[in-house]
């Protein structure tokens, strides 16, 4: 564990780490000029690219900038593990006093970098970026955002702030605590609200992308939204067992009901369409209640097999490291 430093006066190193699939049309004209703009705040820099499995020419575009800017380290995953994955490689490699994640699509303002350093200057350890607007997202993307924040939050004790992703500046403290984090289905989102540490939030307008598409819809949306709600929240037993307790409430009433009208009003209520009625609607309930469930094992499989998270094919470049590093994995 490193010591802790006067902030204010302290010129600490900063690691910028950039997981990339499908960039190269972009990197070789983007990384350079964030260099350029982090270099002018009279840091020690490194930009730690991890290439998450590229279709393109992404591998290569690293190599390239790896050779002509010896602050750049590039990690070439062994195939596509994921963003998550691809931030933990990142966060394993980097060797700076402060951690910035950027996407590497250039929305993220490094503009803000300087704010964001000032205020960890002033004590924060994490300095997060929120978003003021979802204008660049569909309206149903917006709102099944909206919504899964407050559903994660329902009854949670650790709150995920909304809008919030990955663009952050974190001190060394808080990035040693999350590479000491287990997880294998990693939810990064919960992972830095859950190590808690003192946060500090600013509001930023993502810019239109530089070049290419994204490749993270609706579909990645919701993959990532279940690993969020299955890893961090029980709010899903939660709903299960509220509907069990009111389904059962209602079956009682409606018995004591038809009994009533049997008794004291002698009416024979049909019973051939009630039974298939509720036959199928409790079947379907107890279908969704084993799928929960089995979603919450699958999850447990998958995290006592310990497999590695990522596997790194091979490292290039030096960044702060005084020498070359062995491929590994994590």
């Amino acid at each position: 564990m490193r010591a802790l430093i006067d902030r204010s006066r302290a010129t600490p190193s900063l690691s910028c780490v950039m997981p990339a699939y499908n960039e190269a049309g972009h990197l070789a004209q983007w990384v350079p000029d964030v260099l350029q703009q982090l270099q002018a705040l009279g840091l020690a820099i490194e930009i730690v690219l991890v290439n998450d499995g590229s279709r393109d020419d992404t591998a290569a575009v690293i190599a390239a900038l790896c050779t002509v800017h010896p602050e750049v380290v590039g990690l070439d995953l062994s195939r596509n593990f994921g963003k998550e994955a691809a931030l933990s490689a990142g966060l394993d490699t980097a060797q700076g006093d402060l951690v910035l994640l950027m996407d590497a699509d250039g929305q993220h303002p490094v503009s803000l970098v300087p704010e964001m350093l000032q205020r960890w200057r002033e004590g924060a350890d994490v300095v997060y970026a929120v978003r003021k607007t979802r204008e660049d997202q569909s309206a149903v993307h917006a709102r099944l955002t909206d919504g899964f924040y407050r559903l994660i939050n329902w009854g949670a004790r650790v709150k995920i702030p909304a809008h919030a992703g990955d663009f952050r500046l974190m001190d060394r403290r808080v990035v040693e605590a999350l590479k000491a984090m287990p997880e294998r289905n990693r939810f990064m989102k919960g992972l830095y609200a859950w190590v808690g540490f003192q946060s500090t939030a600013i509001d930023y307008a993502p810019l239109p992308r530089i070049g290419g598409e994204s490749s993270f819809g609706l579909r990645g949306a919701f993959g990532l939204a279940v690993t969020g709600m299955l890893a961090f929240s029980i709010t899903p037993l939660r709903a299960l067992a509220m509907v069990g307790l009111c389904l059962s409430m209602a079956s009682l009433l409606y018995g004591a009901w038809v009994i009533a009208e049997y008794f004291f009003w002698g009416i024979n209520v049909p019973g051939y369409a009630t039974i298939v009625v509720g036959l199928m609607f409790f079947s379907g309930i107890q279908m969704l209640s084993i799928g929960v469930l089995a979603e919450y094992v699958g999850r447990i499989y998958e995290e006592v097999k310990q497999r590695p998270r990522y596997w790194v094919r091979e490292r290039m470049g030096r960044g702060l490291s005084a020498a070359p590093t062995d491929p590994a994995s994590q």
